[in-house]
């Protein structure tokens, strides 16, 4: 029994060296040799390309992005960003960096462990100024910026490139704008040229914390400003928020280039063609940032308060459930459910992202005169009635035409 055991297992290893020794899996491991090789090869020429395009970057930056450069500013070059740091605020003076169609293939996670930079002439070492002090370590380069490439992603986590920012506005409606600015260049194709900073004040308040080796200015507001000078069409735009909640709506906070540089005292794009720079930088039409095939194309901004009246705007509405009111805005776009076959009016962002949205129920459809879903697109109208919440969004139901005002016959009875 033992010897046939061994013959049997003798017979198996003869049969597996046979095996490995066939012309079929002979071919088999060089054709994964050569794939090994290949692999190594095409790492070495993404490595190479990524490279090529970093160094493209800072060069276009350094041309057409820095801000204009004060008496004893330091321009710190990283992979894909630079910078001026203000040692005495321990802030950035500034940031600039170019956003490029790369970000929609890129897939790098964030990093979240943030360190000194060693390239800066002062004090970064600041982890303890923001550890428990109540406000983020915000982005002015956003590392979402930079997921195509992991050198660039991780310079975005050095402290000379955050400044406190209250969570409300962090990760409210300035995550919205750096949404908002990666959509227009999935959109377009095109690279953008942005520059963030704090706009300082005299005598801001400090972020004093225990242990801390320096104290920390706190901005009372921030500044993003971008310019597409690749399009067929040059434009600027700017946004200014302040240090906080910032609760009406991003392109409320859109503004002109010239109108962010006089808020912040810098020259934001001072290399641009004398021409060029002064049409682009009165610019502020946000409308002009849409790429085709973005579903968000046609949102406004929402109406400014205070409204004639004691109307409200669709950003104010949330603040109101439960209560009757008149809100005013833009009908941007309509929609019927399939189940019920209910007509949404959707002002001024789009679904899914509206902060406010008017129903006429199928049933209530007979109570107009017109019909409301092309009647009413892309009017400003006022709608009354009770505010109630669903899914987190204020809406009023409508029953009939009589509880919409439509906005000029508003604007021309407050002129009376």
């Amino acid at each position: 029994m033992t010897l046939r055991l061994i013959l049997f297992a003798i017979a198996g290893l003869a049969a597996a060296a046979s095996m490995a020794q066939s012309p079929e899996a002979d071919a088999l491991k060089k054709a994964e040799g050569r794939f090994a090789d290949a692999k190594t090869q095409l790492d070495k020429v993404r490595g190479e390309l990524e490279a090529a395009k970093l160094a493209v970057m800072r060069h276009d930056l350094a041309q057409w992005g820095y801000p204009a450069l004060a008496p004893g500013d330091e321009v710190v070059v990283h992979p894909g960003h630079a910078l001026v740091w203000d040692d005495a605020h321990k802030l950035p003076k500034w940031t600039a960096h170019i956003i490029v169609p790369d970000i929609m293939e890129g897939n790098l996670a964030r990093i979240d462990t943030f360190l000194p930079d060693p390239l800066v002439k002062g004090n970064t070492a600041l982890v303890v100024n923001y550890w428990n002090s109540g406000y983020d370590r915000g982005h002015m380069v956003p590392s979402a910026d930079m997921r195509w490439s992991k050198p660039a992603l991780e310079a975005t986590y050095l402290y000379s490139n955050v400044a406190p920012q209250k969570p409300e506005m962090n990760r409210g409606t300035w995550a919205d704008l750096e949404d908002w600015m990666r959509r227009y260049v999935h959109f377009s194709g095109h690279r953008v040229f942005v520059v963030t900073a704090p706009i300082k004040a005299p005598d801001m308040p400090l972020l004093k914390m225990p242990g801390a080796t320096a104290d920390v200015s706190i901005p009372p507001a921030f500044l993003k400003a971008m310019v597409d000078i690749d399009g067929p069409v040059k434009k600027g735009i700017a946004f200014v928020m302040t240090n906080g909640l910032n609760d009406r709506g991003l392109l409320s906070y859109a503004c002109s280039i010239d109108s962010a540089e006089a808020i912040s005292g810098l020259d934001l794009f001072p290399a641009l063609d004398d021409t060029l720079e002064n049409r682009i930088e009165r610019m502020n039409d946000a409308q002009d940032w849409y790429g085709e095939g973005d579903k968000a194309m046609g949102e406004v901004a929402p109406l400014a308060p205070p409204l004639p009246g004691g109307r409200l705007n669709t950003t104010q509405a949330k603040y109101h459930i439960g209560n009757k009111a008149t809100i005013c805005g833009t009908v941007v776009s309509t929609r019927r459910t399939k189940k019920s076959n209910a007509l949404y009016l959707n002002f001024d962002r789009m679904y899914p992202n509206q902060d406010f949205y008017a129903t006429v129920w199928e049933y209530n459809g007979p109570n107009f005169s017109y019909d409301p879903e092309t009647y009413l697109k892309g009017r400003k109208i006022c709608v009354t009635g009770l505010i109630t919440v669903f899914s987190d969004i204020a809406r009023i139901s409508i029953n009939n035409e009589d509880a919409i005002t439509f906005w000029e016959d508003v604007i021309q009875g407050s002129e009376r």
